[in-house]
């Protein structure tokens, strides 16, 4: 009896070890899944702001037929935006009679795709406002609330020169929107005036300050860009891309409508 029951515990105390193995298994993934989750010391004030920005549209297009059959067609990935609503606006007309027809069209050189290798926030990416109370005199805690004091221009970038820049912008938007869930704008303004009624308490004998930052994104990775050729024999319709190239870009940016908020208790003047 005495051994069935050291039996039971024994695979008891098993399971119970593989379930706490399972657990923290299930919490490691899931705190990778917040890799960008938005921390505390950061507020959304989009409904504060006296600046309203405009809603950031990602220039993602849905390729029409033709496009699909086309980009389909080609051997290199593309993804470009404005590649896509020029395939989209374009129309081919062709018959099975058409034997022996042939042509080659040049599309022009593009940057055709881009792959992200590297996403990364800086949530103090850049320092755009500080409040400040002086409670060195005071017997009792003073709060300190947000205050934007003037307006700031938050813009981002790419880190390099680079052939046209607008479209990998584009590109490198959308992966980083898809890949942080965050609301991402190359440029995004927060206006005078705009506050929050988070409270922060300036103890006696203390200088207050209260450091409000634009968070951003760094995005990192590689365009590909070609020659694009429309060639048509026939009936038949295709894309055919020439003289392949890499490049390896980074871009920060900014998280529109965020501030993150750092506050600091002194004795003395900072």
């Amino acid at each position: 009896m005495k051994n069935k029951l050291s039996f039971v515990i024994a695979v008891l105390f098993l399971l119970s070890s593989i379930s706490t193995i399972t657990y923290a298994d299930g919490k490691q993934d899931n705190k990778q899944e917040n890799k960008y989750e938005i921390p505390n010391s950061v507020l959304n004030i989009a409904k504060e702001n006296t600046y309203p920005n405009p809603t950031q549209d990602l220039p993602y297009l849905q390729p029409s037929d033709l496009a699909k059959e086309l980009i389909d067609s080609s051997e290199v990935k593309i993804e470009n935006p404005d590649l896509i609503r020029i395939l989209n606006e374009s129309s081919i007309s062709t018959t099975p009679l058409a034997i022996g027809y042939r042509a080659t069209i040049y599309l022009g050189q593009w940057p055709l795709s881009y792959e992200s290798t590297e996403t990364g926030t800086n949530w103090e990416y850049k320092k755009i406002n500080t409040n400040f109370v002086d409670n060195r005199g005071g017997k009792a805690p003073v709060q300190i609330k947000y205050n934007q004091e003037a307006q700031k221009h938050i813009k981002g970038g790419l880190t390099a020169k680079i052939q046209g820049p607008e479209d990998v912008k584009k590109m490198m938007l959308i992966k980083a929107a898809e890949k942080t869930g965050l609301p991402l704008s190359f440029e995004t303004i927060i206006g005078a005036g705009t506050k929050k009624d988070q409270v922060y308490n300036v103890p006696s004998k203390r200088l207050g300050y209260l450091y409000g930052y634009a968070p951003a994104v760094s995005e990192k990775g590689k365009v590909t860009y070609g020659e694009v050729y429309l060639v048509l024999k026939g009936s038949k319709k295709s894309l055919v891309v020439k003289n392949v190239t890499h490049q390896g870009i980074g871009a920060w940016i900014p998280v529109q409508d965020h501030v993150s908020f750092g506050f600091i208790a002194s004795e003395t003047p900072r």
